[in-house]
C-alpha cells in the first residue's frame, strides 16, 4: 500500500478513478487540479469511502503549466505533509482536429499542459525522492502516446514527449530507488472525451469507433495492477496490449493500413 499519492488532474477522469482506488487501499491521497469547486467535490466523494480514521484528503488549487506557483505550493505542501512516495501525473488535455486548421496556440497548450504538466510536477517530487532513497512516478500517456493517430497531430506529440521523458526518466532514477511507470489508456469515458468528439474530423470519428471505449475505474485498475507487478509499460485492456505489440511487430506496414483505414472512412463519410 502506497502511504502517500499526489495525483495531479485528480478531480475528474481517471485522476480521480485512481484515486478513489487508493483511498479503498488505505492511502492517503492529495488531489491537484485548478477548479477549486471540483476538487471539493472529488474530496467529498473520496471522504464518504474512508477506510481508516485517520485517513486524509488533501487539495492543491494549482496549474501545472504554471512552474514558479507550483512549485512554491508543492514544496509548501512537502514540508507539511512529507514527500509521497506515489505521484501520478494524470492532468491532461486534448483538442482533435486537422493539422493543417488547428492553431499554433493549440499545440503549445497541449504541450504546456501534458508535456511540461508532467515535468514539472516530477523535477519538484524528485529531490524528496532522491533524499529519501525511494518512490514511485506514473505518467498517464495514451494509445496515441505511441502510434500518431489521424486528427490528434497535437495530442499525439504531447503524449509521444511524455513517453520519451518517461523512458529517460527509467533509466536516470532507477539507481536512487525510485520507480517509473508509463500509462497507454486507450479512449477512455471521462469529460474529456466527451468534449473532444464533436471536435473530432469525420475520418477520426470512424477510426475510433473501430475501438472500445474503457471506463476510468478499468484504466485505474488496470494502472495498480501494473504496479503492482512491478511493469514500466502499462496497457490498460485487451484491445490496448494487442494494439502495442502489433504497431512494434509491423513497422513500416503499420503506415500503409493507417492510411486504408482514413481512406475507407472517408468512403463512409
Amino acid at each position: 500500500m502506497y502511504k502517500l499519492a499526489l495525483i495531479t488532474g485528480g478531480s475528474s477522469g481517471i485522476g480521480f478513478a485512481l484515486a478513489k482506488a487508493l483511498v479503498a487501499q488505505g492511502s492517503d491521497v492529495c488531489l491537484l487540479a485548478r477548479n477549486q469547486n471540483a476538487l471539493e467535490t472529488a474530496k467529498q466523494a473520496l471522504t464518504e469511502t474512508l477506510v481508516r480514521e485517520d485517513q486524509q484528503v488533501h487539495l492543491i488549487s494549482s496549474d501545472v503549466t504554471d512552474y514558479v506557483s507550483l512549485s512554491r505550493v508543492l514544496n509548501q505542501w512537502v514540508q507539511v505533509y512529507g514527500c509521497p512516495d506515489l505521484v501520478i501525473n494524470s492532468a491532461g488535455i486534448a483538442y482533435p482536429g486537422y493539422f493543417k486548421e488547428l492553431d499554433i496556440d493549440v499545440f503549445r497548450r497541449l504541450m504546456d499542459v501534458n508535456y511540461f504538466g508532467t515535468l514539472y510536477v516530477s523535477k519538484i517530487i524528485i529531490p524528496g525522492m532522491i533524499g529519501r532513497g525511494s518512490g514511485t512516478i506514473v505518467n498517464i500517456s495514451s494509445q496515441a502516446g505511441f502510434i500518431s493517430i489521424f486528427g490528434y497531430s497535437g495530442y499525439s506529440a504531447s503524449k509521444f514527449a511524455v513517453r520519451a521523458l518517461s523512458e529517460a526518466m527509467r533509466a536516470e532514477l532507477k539507481q536512487y530507488g525510485i520507480r517509473i511507470a508509463i500509462v497507454f489508456p486507450p479512449d477512455t469515458q471521462t469529460p474529456q472525451l466527451e468534449f473532444e468528439e464533436p471536435l473530432k474530423p469525420i475520418e477520426t470519428r470512424a477510426i475510433s469507433s473501430q475501438s472500445g471505449v474503457l471506463t476510468a475505474e478499468q484504466v485505474a485498475a488496470s494502472t495498480l495492477t501494473g504496479l503492482k507487478k512491478g511493469k514500466f509499460i502499462i496497457l490498460p485492456g485487451l484491445e490496448g496490449k494487442l494494439f502495442y505489440r502489433l504497431v512494434n511487430l509491423f513497422g513500416n506496414l503499420q503506415y500503409p493500413i493507417l492510411d486504408w483505414m482514413v481512406k475507407r472512412a472517408r468512403k463512409k463519410a
